[in-house]
């Protein structure tokens, strides 16, 4: 896959993923976003590219980000890896963020050691 093009399979997965969340049939999101459940099938499977409106009712309806749906795709990711972090530790308390931090530490200290060993 080239830079510029778009892996509608993956942006599927997250609608997916986004979806079962909330415990929703494909249906359920389908009704949501006036599509029909053959299209919202076609969507979360990569068989169909979506158009902008389409993706924007999309993530409306799941109260995602089209960011959230689309990071692989962009360039400035950060963002959105910084609210998944966020996410994810907003239930730990101050002893499992604390050793989180600590691997956190850790495990980028060992990557930037072997990037530069690679480059």
């Amino acid at each position: 896959m080239g830079a510029n093009e778009v892996d509608y399979k993956k942006i599927g997965q997250r609608i997916r993923e986004s979806r079962n969340k909330y415990g929703w049939a494909q249906s359920e999101l389908a009704y949501r976003t006036k599509l029909t459940p053959s299209h919202m099938s076609h969507i979360e499977t990569g068989q169909t590219k979506l158009a902008l409106p389409t993706i924007v009712k999309i993530a409306n309806a799941l109260s995602v980000s089209v960011d959230e749906l689309l990071y692989d795709n962009l360039e400035e990711v950060k963002p959105v890896y910084d609210k998944k972090i966020a996410e994810e530790l907003s239930d730990c308390n101050a002893a499992e963020l604390e050793a989180f931090f600590e691997i956190i530490q850790a495990t980028k200290k060992v990557i930037r050691k072997n990037n530069v060993k690679t480059t």
